[in-house]
């Protein structure tokens, strides 16, 4: 597939003007030239679409198999059961999934959106292409213009990444990971403040998203606020009760104020979901520092765990 860049070559160009005052960012023209699925395939994709509703994984990779007997090359069945495998945790089958979908050079701006963010997972040059392309010929749509964001975000073009986000929120303020991923590109660009915000914009969406509620008390840590961290910390470790590391946030978070008892009590949920190696030796540490007082254990917050945690989890594409 190729991106075509030549739209990019028109210096002193006016972005064009979308409804509502959205604007394209320079070197975004909108492209109105895109396809859909085939009815036949269309149809497929509904009965897959029920199927996933229910995270019926395998039987939706089942349906899909069944049709691209007939239907080899098309994206659509492609890229869905590339979607539908990772689910099931068959990353690099999915992969060659995401691949071929490409391969096909689709115009549809959501089905490139889709494969590319998926490709970004593992470090693929053609995700930039993809993910481009569909902010380009679909400018209108927030899916494509906040992934290529994401994207951007993550490979250090912090600004022009914000500002597809930006508009990715204008086009739906009322898409939470949109504001999740808005906080990740401000806290990666140290706007630690505004990210913390972002984040909180996205928990008020959604008071059960967790991983932007641990973002959020990560960012109020990094803000100089670790009071108004632990009760996001405590609240995402009952909610990911399989992250061990939210466990141990929590712990040092809540001796940090002086709850000790709740403390150990996260720490020892961590202990359980942890083998041997780093993790444990991590839990033996943590340990040592709640024993050793509430400074202790805020400073161990403040100071290493939770910005090497905030680094990782900033970095984990969507």
């Amino acid at each position: 597939m190729t991106d075509d860049r030549s739209q990019d070559d028109a210096p002193g160009e006016a972005a064009p003007a979308l409804p509502d005052g959205i604007v394209v960012p320079e070197g975004l023209t909108p492209v109105v030239e895109t396809t859909g699925p085939s009815p036949e395939v269309e149809q497929l994709l509904q009965q897959a679409l029920e199927l996933a509703e229910s995270e019926a994984w395998e039987e939706v990779a089942d349906h899909l198999r069944g049709a691209l007997e007939e239907l080899p090359d098309d994206p659509y069945v492609l890229c869905w059961l590339g979607m539908a495998e990772r689910e099931m945790g068959m990353d690099g089958v999915a992969y060659e999934r995401f691949k071929r979908a490409l391969d096909q050079e689709p115009r549809d701006p959501v089905l490139l959106a889709t494969a590319g963010n998926a490709l970004a997972h593992f470090d693929d040059p053609e995700a930039e292409a993809a993910l481009r392309t569909a902010a380009l010929l679909g400018p209108m749509l927030p899916q494509t213009r906040w992934m290529y964001g994401a994207w951007l975000a993550r490979e250090g073009m912090l600004e022009e990444g914000i500002a597809e986000l930006d508009v990715a929120m204008e086009l739906d303020p009322e898409d939470g990971v949109i504001r999740t991923e808005r906080g990740v590109a401000l806290a990666l660009a140290g706007r630690m403040e505004d990210a913390a915000v972002a984040f909180a914009g996205a928990v008020e969406l959604d008071p059960e998203d967790s991983w932007a509620m641990t973002l959020l008390g990560l960012a109020q840590i990094e803000s100089g606020d670790p009071e108004a961290a632990v009760r996001e910390f405590d609240t995402a470790a009952h909610l990911r009760p399989d992250d061990a590391e939210a466990q141990i946030l929590a712990a040092l978070a809540l001796a940090g104020v002086g709850e000790e008892d709740r403390a150990l009590v996260m720490l020892e949920r961590a202990r359980l979901l942890v083998d041997e190696g780093a993790d444990r030796q991590l839990i033996l540490e943590v340990e040592d520092h709640l024993e050793s007082g509430p400074e202790a254990a805020s400073r161990f917050l403040r100071m290493t765990l939770g910005p090497s945690s905030l680094r990782e989890r900033l970095m984990q594409r969507p």
